[in-house]
């Protein structure tokens, strides 16, 4: 019997935002400032109970790189779930929310706490991740007051040479040239959207925007792709050059890495309800498999 097939636990899911830009990625690091580590302090501080609490992300960001649409869960006892109420919220969901504002600093906020869908596991669920890359390439464009989220490129970028760019390697193929080498790990997925524009009005006016979704990205792979595209789109590379790379096995040095600041972790979506247990358990399959090969694994 797993933790969870007991009646005395539960597990939580969150939703939440960060800017990246003062964190040393998500993962936790001895005396680095980690999302990880600030909110497994903060809901270790509000939830009364015995031990640390332990966060399961649905995607791991680097250095710098944000999220507006985050999921993570967590499994505690039931009674210390039902103990986060207080005397005027008796909704553990809202009471943990209104807590966690509290004690979280500014740059990481929490959208929704919610008892997690039977079945549910916020990284082994996920059927798709999508980021966004945003470039200004013209002066009029350059915004300071979003400096820290938007990459500024001194070339200007051709919208069609981009997104035909990116047709070059949409599709399920092997993504070594564009990750860094984990040992036993695969670099095989299926990258269901790479796409470009140049939005006419709101937020993103004038800037060059890039769209990736995929069932799940190696380390490094969303800004390896961007880079490399992105010197397609500025003329410096062609069409040639990119799909050259299919024949690379390894990492590939000519493909240029952009920055991490202009990343954004948009969104992560998760099957219906009635299939979220079974898709847990064909990715973590899937990865036992590949694993024990020395294969690829998710």
């Amino acid at each position: 019997m797993t933790e969870l097939d007991s009646s005395d636990v539960v597990r939580v899911r969150l939703d939440f935002s960060y800017d990246g830009g003062a964190f040393q990625g998500w993962a936790a690091q001895p005396d680095l400032r980690t999302v990880q580590g600030v909110m497994e302090a903060g809901l270790t501080q509000v939830i009364r109970r015995v031990g640390a609490i332990r966060l399961t992300v649905a995607g791991r960001t680097d250095a710098g790189v944000h999220a507006r649409n985050q999921v993570a869960h967590f499994d505690i006892p039931r009674e210390a779930w039902e103990r986060c109420v207080n005397r005027s919220v008796k909704d553990p969901e809202l009471a943990l929310r209104f807590k966690l504002w509290s004690v979280l600093p500014r740059d990481v906020v929490v959208k929704r706490v919610s008892l997690a869908q039977q079945g549910f596991d916020a990284r082994f669920s996920a059927v798709a991740r999508r980021y966004s890359y945003r470039i200004s390439d013209r002066f009029e464009t350059r915004d300071p007051l979003r400096r820290g989220h938007v990459l500024w490129n001194r070339k200007s970028l051709d919208i069609e040479a981009l997104n035909a760019g990116a047709l070059t390697v949409t599709g399920l193929r092997d993504f070594a040239p564009y990750c860094r080498p984990r040992e036993f790990a695969t670099t095989i997925r299926e990258l269901h959207r790479f796409s470009w524009e140049r939005p006419t009005s709101g937020p993103d006016e004038g800037l060059v925007v890039a769209t990736l979704e995929a069932d799940a990205f190696c380390h490094s792979m969303v800004r390896s792709l961007v880079g490399a595209v992105k010197d397609v789109g500025s003329g410096r590379r062609d069409l040639v050059w990119l799909a050259s790379h299919d024949d690379f096995s390894e990492r590939s040095p000519g493909i240029s890495v952009v920055p991490p600041h202009g990343l954004v972790l948009e969104h992560v979506e998760y099957p219906d309800a009635a299939e979220m247990a079974a898709r847990a358990q064909l990715t973590r399959r899937r990865r036992q498999v590949a694993d024990s090969a020395d294969a690829p694994a998710e």
